[in-house]
């Protein structure tokens, strides 16, 4: 079983694009890039005004080798139980799983429950601390 992890929100807001007849942004806006056959999917800062969906994101504090099983699974497996979306990017130290924006304290309350910390600017709250 995999400890418990101390998980960040992340302030930043995100947007999740699908360009599929790119290679490359056609700017330098962006989090992460994917490059698949079907085309490439783009992270970037969603701002204030920004119609599409946004996503929010939790970040470990404490990275983890590509050699530890199961961090991912730890965070995504209760939010798939408890029916929250997610996208994720992974770094080489840890990943960012992005849920609906306007399911995070829904999805912080389901990572809490399976043992999770979360820390970080608390959706609806407008407060820093821990939960």
């Amino acid at each position: 079983m995999i400890a418990a992890q101390r998980l960040h929100i992340v302030p930043s807001r995100f947007l999740v694009e699908h360009l599929p007849n790119a290679t490359f942004p056609e700017d330098d806006e962006w989090i992460a890039l994917v490059r698949a056959p079907e085309g490439l999917t783009v992270v970037r800062e969603a701002s204030p005004f920004t119609e599409a969906e946004r996503w929010a994101g939790f970040y470990g504090e404490a990275g983890h080798g590509l050699d530890v099983p199961g961090m991912l699974a730890a965070i995504v497996g209760p939010l798939g139980e408890a029916g929250v979306s997610v996208f994720v990017a992974s770094t080489y130290h840890a990943d960012l799983v992005l849920v609906p924006e306007h399911r995070l304290d829904e999805a912080a309350g389901v990572l809490t429950d399976a043992g999770h910390r979360i820390v970080g600017p608390q959706a609806g709250r407008g407060a820093t601390g821990a939960r």
